[in-house]
């Protein structure tokens, strides 16, 4: 059987309408990377306070009135993931396995993944916001960083995807 997705032309439109939205309710565009710092100063004040309170990555985060995990961020992902969830099921492509090639094994294809997350987030860290609040979120008020960002990360993209094709293909 084969698998129906959107149409890709119309899902963008819905991407441009869902950023729309968010520029004009909250007068910022999209990001990710920021929930992932809210849950990861929470995490860390609730665990290691004393190292928190030292450290001046920490203390900014919690320089604010709101608790980490009350920012809009946080609730945009969670809808972020609760969005694809329902998605996966009301398309009935939901499953719980491991998709990868005969000749990767489940758990190097899991080691990848976690891998290319680590270094995403890291990215992410050091150029001070994700692929979507850099790129199209700074691609939509027609900013040149978000274009080049664009540029760079389908670029390097393409430039490694040869390298790495073993464990998706």
């Amino acid at each position: 059987m084969e698998t129906k997705y959107m149409n890709p032309y119309l899902a963008g439109f819905f991407l441009g309408l869902v950023l729309l939205t968010t520029v004009f309710i909250t007068g910022r565009g999209l990001g990710a990377s920021g929930a992932v710092k809210s849950a990861v100063v929470a995490t860390m004040t609730a665990v290691a306070p004393e190292h928190a309170s030292n450290s001046l990555f920490y203390q900014r985060a919690t320089a604010r009135k709101n608790a980490p995990l009350k920012t809009w961020l946080v609730f945009e992902m969670l809808g972020v993931l609760l969005g694809a969830f329902l998605s996966g099921v009301i398309s009935d492509r939901l499953t719980f396995e491991t998709e990868h090639p005969p000749q990767v094994r489940t758990r190097t294809r899991l080691i990848a993944a976690f891998s290319g997350g680590l270094l995403f987030g890291l990215g992410s860290m050091i150029a001070r916001g994700c692929t979507s609040g850099a790129a199209l979120s700074g691609m939509a008020v027609f900013s040149a960083g978000g274009f080049l960002t664009m540029l760079a990360i389908f670029g390097s993209a393409y430039a490694v995807a040869f390298f790495f094709r073993k464990l998706w293909v």
